[in-house]
């Protein structure tokens, strides 16, 4: 199981990117103590705080993916195969594609954001399409910039030199 120090970045699987604000002991009714990291999300406006026990942390949280995983990230995002364009229903891709997102593996993020802009070269998408791409691309956004030590800018423009927007 992975520790982390307070100050190390990290990605919980259903918030997205945080940086470890702190480590605190609870005490709840029947005596029984619970460690916690204390994590603060930087998501679109305040921040907010996310208490993830640390006896589970290992289930909801993991690191920022090292510098030699980020190409991957590159790969898999570059790789346009038409055929790979996914014509089920718009509600059953959306539940796919939520899936692939709370697994918070940056791969599965990586291919929901490849397919939604696939997509949308192809067709208009739904309202909830929208909000999943903007979602997959925030987080690969965030973690990639932390990963290789970029502003989020510069990833922003990489992403935009892969899918033409």
């Amino acid at each position: 199981m992975y520790q982390f120090k307070v100050g190390d970045n990290a990605v919980h699987l259903s918030h997205g990117v945080g940086v470890v604000r702190g480590i605190e002991e609870r005490e709840f009714s029947g005596g029984k103590k619970q460690r916690f990291y204390i994590l603060e999300i930087q998501d679109n406006g305040a921040p907010k705080k996310v208490f993830v026990p640390i006896e589970t942390s290992a289930t909801r949280l993991r690191p920022i993916i090292k510098q030699n995983e980020v190409e991957e990230v590159y790969r898999i995002l570059r790789k346009k195969d038409p055929s790979e364009i996914d014509h089920q229903t718009w509600n059953r891709r959306y539940r796919e594609y939520m899936e692939k997102i709370h697994t918070g593996q940056v791969q599965e993020i990586a291919e929901v954001l490849r397919a939604l802009f696939l997509l949308k070269h192809d067709k208009d998408l739904s309202f909830g399409e929208r909000k999943l791409l903007d979602q997959a691309k925030t987080l690969l956004v965030k973690e990639l910039s932390l990963a290789q030590n970029i502003q989020e800018a510069d990833v922003e423009k990489e992403l935009e030199a892969i899918f033409g927007t």
